[in-house]
């Protein structure tokens, strides 16, 4: 165990992901860390930061050196592995995400497979030089996070999520099948993110959420192809669903993921603790939408210090910031952790 004096950001990150005992909560995003404010102060605009590796490490230093996040969080997008699967992809503006725009297999899984050079393809190796780019500037006592579409969500984009769906109740021999496949891409690539350097993968699953996929369907289908990812990536790992997860939550605590983080839909910290109880750890649940884009800053801390008292095991956004949130909006949740420990 490490002595309470000698936590660096990283060590001090990872003890509480395991629920190990810290001396303080850590603050940081385990999802999208670019912001319009910081895009133009080091000069890594997007779409380019998703396709240019000095400037994707460079942003994402940003959110870190300048806000006080403790953990660098890269990339800033749900696209990379499908895109590299075979997704095609908009790349967006200076203040929207890549988003998914047309799908490899929405009829059938003919021809569908991992490819063999997976690794090579699209912007995987962006992403993995990038890490490499921010383990050499920040050293070894500052954790970085790999970002990533979880498996379902993979699954969901090679096919369609209308197909997916469809298939949840129709055909669900298709349905599995592709769900195998997406387990297995997102566990080469995780892999690789961690071998590049990333001391933590946050994979965010959207289309395991009960807003698209009923619970019943969560435990038929996707809880243990989420078991099988955590189980097989060599990391710390987390797992992001949006919405208001509280139907599935102890399901997700039975997955395998050292954390588990989740929106303010889910109500307080302190009851998603009772539900989860040993098995994983709470990181979020400040508003991205309604309290850190809009701020003000007190209501920022006052939402983060509630947190804290619920018993969270790291401060965080409940889901991605929101490109236009300011700066100074990101400093609120650092300073109210630091103040809840005056």
């Amino acid at each position: 165990m490490t002595d309470m004096s000698e936590f660096t950001l990283k060590t001090r990150l990872l003890a509480a992901l395991k629920g190990e005992p810290v001396d303080k909560v850590p603050v940081c995003s385990v999802t999208q860390t670019g912001i319009v404010e910081l895009m133009d102060v080091v000069g890594a605009p997007w779409p380019e930061a998703h396709t240019n590796p000095e400037l994707m490490a460079k942003l994402a230093l940003a959110n870190h050196e300048l806000s006080g996040l403790e953990a660098v969080r890269l990339p800033y997008c749900l696209t990379v592995l499908v895109e590299a699967m075979g997704c095609e992809i908009n790349m967006g503006t200076k203040n929207r995400q890549p988003s998914v725009t047309g799908h490899p297999y929405p009829k059938d899984l003919e021809g569908a497979a991992v490819p063999a050079d997976l690794l090579q393809r699209g912007r995987i190796p962006v992403v993995l030089e990038a890490i490499k780019i921010i383990r050499e500037k920040v050293g070894p006592d500052v954790p970085i996070v790999g970002g990533m579409e979880g498996p379902v969500t993979v699954a969901s984009d090679l096919v369609s999520v209308k197909s997916f769906m469809k298939w949840s109740i129709k055909k669900t021999d298709l349905l599995e099948q592709a769900l195998d496949i997406a387990t297995e891409a997102s566990i080469i690539y995780a892999n690789a993110m961690v071998e590049a350097g990333a001391d933590v993968i946050a994979i965010a699953d959207p289309v395991a959420s009960p807003d698209l996929m009923s619970p019943d369907s969560f435990r038929q289908f996707l809880k243990s192809r989420l078991q099988k990812f955590a189980s097989s990536v060599n990391s710390v790992t987390v797992l992001h669903i949006c919405g208001n997860v509280n139907p599935i939550l102890s399901d997700m605590a039975d997955c395998g993921f050292e954390g588990l983080s989740v929106e303010e839909k889910i109500g307080s910290a302190k009851k998603g603790k009772e539900v989860i109880g040993t098995r994983a750890r709470l990181v979020g649940n400040v508003s991205s939408p309604f309290t850190l884009l809009p701020g003000p800053v007190d209501k920022i801390k006052a939402e983060a210090k509630e947190a804290l008292e619920g018993g969270i095991d790291v401060l965080a956004p409940g889901c991605g910031i929101a490109p236009m949130t300011p700066l100074e909006n990101v400093k609120a949740l650092v300073a109210a952790r630091d103040e809840f420990y005056a």
